[in-house]
C-alpha cells in the first residue's frame, strides 16, 4: 500500500486565504516547532471573530475524552460569534472515532485545532480516514537540509529581507536545527541589520561571536590546521555549553566528505563560488578547505571517517561517557 502523503503545516495559512477557514485542522507530527506556527496562523484567522475572551479554550487529551471536548464545541459561544478550541495530546482519547461522526457534521460556530504528538500509524482507521477525506489533516515533519533552507529563507522574507541559499545554511550550521532557536537568532541579527535589506555573511558572523565563545566552524578549523589541543578545547566547550555529540560527529563527517571532493574539484577548474557551492560551504571559508586538504593525505581523511563511525557507534551502543568518547575521536583524527 502507498504511504499516504499529507499536506504540510505551512500550507495552513494558503488553505485559509483560498478556501476559508475549516472548522477542524488536526495537526500531527514530531516537530511541536509547528505546533505553535500552526496555533498562531489559525489564532490570528479567527481572532477578529470572537466576540469574548471566553470563546476561547484549551483541552488536554490526556485529561479529556473526545466527547467531553466535542460537548464544548457543540456549545453556543458566549458572544455573538465564533469558539476557538485547541486541544493538545489529541492522540491520548480511546474514543476517537467520535470525532469522525463530528467533522461530518461539525459546529459552524466552532473552529477546532487539535494537535497530536507522533505520528500516525493506521491513516485508513477513523478519525483520519474522515479527516483525510475532509482535507483537514496536517503533517508536521521535522525539517532537515534543503527544506530547513527554504524555511529560513521563507521566515527572512516575511520579515522584509533576503538571505542567499549558502547563508542561510551557514546560519543553521551555526545555531542549529532546532527552529525556535533560529528564529530568536534571526530576531537578533535584524536588530544588527536595522534598516539593511540583506542578511549578509557580517551579520550572522556577529551572531556567532555572541553565542557563545566558540561554535562548530572554530572546531572545524582547528582540525583543519590539526591544532590538537586546540580542537580538543573546543570540542569540550561545545559538548559543556549543550552541542549534541552526535552533531559535532555529523559536522566532522560533512566536513572530511568536503576535504574528500577537493582534489577532484580543483582539478575541474571551477570558480570559488561553484567550487564552494559543491562542497558545501561558503565561498568565504573555501580558502580553508584548500589548505586542510593539503595537510590531510587521502590515508588521513579515511582514517577520520573510520573514527567518526567509530564514536557514532560507541555512543549509540555503549555506555562510555561521551566526554571520553569525543577524545578519544579527536585524538584518531589529530594523532601524535
Amino acid at each position: 500500500m502507498a504511504k499516504t502523503k499529507f499536506p504540510s503545516v505551512f500550507d495552513i495559512p494558503k488553505d485559509i486565504k483560498t478556501k476559508g477557514l475549516k472548522p477542524i485542522y488536526y495537526i500531527f507530527g514530531e516537530d511541536t516547532f509547528s505546533f505553535d506556527y500552526a496555533k498562531d496562523v489559525i489564532n490570528k484567522a479567527v481572532l477578529p471573530q470572537l466576540a469574548s475572551e471566553f470563546d476561547k479554550e484549551t483541552y488536554y487529551g490526556s485529561k479529556n475524552s473526545y466527547a467531553e471536548i466535542l460537548s464544548a464545541a457543540s456549545t453556543f459561544p458566549f458572544g455573538d460569534g465564533k469558539k476557538f478550541l485547541i486541544i493538545k495530546n489529541a492522540e491520548k482519547p480511546k474514543d476517537k472515532e467520535k470525532l469522525a461522526e463530528y467533522a461530518e457534521s461539525p459546529s459552524e460556530f466552532t473552529v477546532m485545532l487539535f494537535l497530536h504528538e507522533g505520528s500516525i500509524t493506521k491513516p485508513d482507521s477513523e478519525p483520519y480516514k474522515t479527516l483525510i477525506r475532509l482535507e483537514e489533516i496536517f503533517e508536521s515533519k521535522e525539517m532537515k537540509g534543503d527544506a530547513l533552507v527554504e524555511w529560513v529563507k521563507t521566515i527572512v522574507k516575511e520579515n522584509q529581507r533576503n538571505i542567499s541559499d549558502e547563508n542561510a545554511q551557514l546560519l543553521i550550521d551555526i545555531v542549529g536545527e532546532n527552529r525556535s532557536l533560529i528564529e530568536l537568532q534571526l530576531e537578533k541579527i535584524f536588530l544588527f541589520l536595522d534598516d539593511k535589506k540583506e542578511v549578509t555573511l557580517e551579520s550572522i558572523q556577529q551572531l556567532a561571536t555572541e553565542l557563545k565563545q566558540f561554535n562548530i566552524f572554530d572546531l572545524i578549523n582547528a582540525v583543519g590546521r590539526k591544532e590538537k589541543s586546540k580542537a580538543l578545547e573546543i570540542a569540550f566547550n561545545l559538548y559543556e555549553s549543550g552541542t549534541d555529540m552526535i552533531q559535532i560527529i555529523a559536522m566532522l563527517n560533512r566536513y572530511f566528505t568536503a576535504l574528500s571532493k577537493i582534489n577532484e574539484i580543483t582539478a575541474m577548474k571551477l570558480s570559488v563560488q561553484e567550487a564552494s557551492r559543491i562542497v558545501g560551504t561558503h565561498q568565504y571559508y573555501y580558502k580553508d578547505y584548500l589548505d586542510a586538504r593539503r595537510r590531510f593525505s587521502d590515508q588521513e581523511i579515511t582514517n577520520a571517517f573510520r573514527a567518526l563511525f567509530n564514536a557514532d557507534l560507541t555512543i549509540k551502543t555503549s555506555p562510555l561517557d561521551q566526554k571520553t568518547v569525543l577524545t578519544m575521536l579527536i585524538a584518531e583524527i589529530i594523532p601524535d
